[in-house]
């Protein structure tokens, strides 16, 4: 049997959950970096997915505390919409998928793992870059560190400016 280390992760797993919203608490926290935000605008927020699918996992959410689309207004909903746009070209740039996997979890039936605050997924993909790991051992081989991630997207997201 190979072993995979990844030591890394445990950080992640094993260390202490935040407490509240991350899309209410992340884009004001005093270091984006410590908590992974990209850009923050009036209405909205991009951040690097914690427990990614793949690597560049990034999630763009609304700022206001909500899990129903209908409830944001035409310039939250304007800014979002921006945010993903703007998303998906900038892991285009940096990261060269061949294809991108773009949605939204609404409610835990629908598989949100926080439901009460809705956000897009935006995951780069690439052919072949589904493997046997994540169905028989149950692990995924992430090819780059979260900080070295965020530190690749950070510039593309600065020059962003969300309004």
């Amino acid at each position: 049997m190979k072993v995979l280390w990844a030591p890394w992760r445990m950080v992640h797993i094993g260390g202490p959950k935040q407490a509240g919203c991350i899309f209410c608490q992340n884009p004001t926290a005093p270091d984006p970096r410590e908590v992974l935000v990209l850009a923050v605008g009036e209405h909205t927020s991009v951040m690097l997915n914690k427990f990614p699918y793949a690597n560049g996992h990034l999630m763009v959410s609304p700022r206001r505390h909500t899990a129903d689309v209908s409830e944001l207004s035409v310039a939250e909903w304007r800014q979002l919409s921006d945010g993903l746009r703007a998303t998906v070209e900038a892991l285009r740039e940096e990261f060269s998928p061949e294809g991108m996997n773009v949605g939204m979890n609404l409610g835990s039936a629908g598989g949100a793992g926080i439901a009460d605050h809705m956000h897009w997924h935006v995951v780069p993909r690439w052919v072949g870059d589904t493997n046997f790991m994540p169905l028989l051992g149950e692990v995924r081989v992430m090819p780059e560190h979260l900080e070295a991630v965020y530190d690749r997207l950070r510039p593309r997201f600065e020059a962003l400016h969300l309004p």
